[in-house]
């Protein structure tokens, strides 16, 4: 049949489930490059085609027993790689809605709000402080500056995967920093001034 996987192929797969490193690497040169294009149709990401790519074939290595039983395995690689690329891209949209969320919440709270906020943002200014120089200058730069990705890749001389896993360390640690220093009764000076701009 023709959905079924070729004997040649076959045998590169048992070499694999083997752990002969020399037929993974074939393996993948076959492979890879038709699988980044399928990925990238559904991410419309470069960066991210090849994040899923690499996942993917370490997976594939990392279960590589489970290719014996493998009938077909362009479709198994396609199925696996398409359930990845899928993950992958909630995972990025619920990232961008907590930024979005995160921002919007920030942007509803001026200082006049209560005397109590000024702690908040001397806090928030000192979490800052603590991020490491690259993280905080992607940061600033997004934050304050409301330079994209894509400009703020250029301007520093980085890769766009690199500025938005900056980004979201650097979120991530404000975060952390500020729920670990801020004391109760600053937190509910937020959230109530929060509530009543939403209500």
């Amino acid at each position: 049949m023709t959905d079924l996987i070729l004997p040649c192929e076959k045998e590169l797969l048992l070499k694999v489930a083997n752990g002969d490193e020399h037929a993974f690497s074939e393996l993948f040169n076959t492979h890879h490059q038709l699988l980044g294009t399928h990925i990238y149709r559904i991410t419309d990401s470069v960066e991210l085609a090849e994040e899923v790519v690499q996942d993917v074939f370490l997976k594939i290595w990392m279960s590589r027993e489970t290719l014996t039983s493998v009938q077909n395995f362009r479709a198994y690689l396609f199925v696996i790689s398409k359930n990845h690329a899928l993950n992958c891209l909630r995972k990025v949209a619920k990232e961008r809605i907590h930024q979005k969320t995160l921002e919007k919440n920030a942007s509803s709270i001026t200082p006049d709000d209560s005397p109590g906020l000024a702690g908040y943002y001397s806090l928030l200014d000192e979490a800052i402080d603590h991020l490491p120089p690259q993280q905080q200058k992607v940061y600033l730069l997004s934050r304050h500056n409301r330079l994209k990705y894509d400009e703020i890749a250029r301007q520093m001389g980085l890769s766009r995967e690199t500025v938005k896993k900056y980004l979201q360390g650097a979120t991530h640690s404000i975060t952390s920093f500020v729920q670990s220093n801020i004391d109760i009764s600053a937190m509910i000076i937020l959230v109530s001034a929060f509530f009543s701009k939403k209500f």
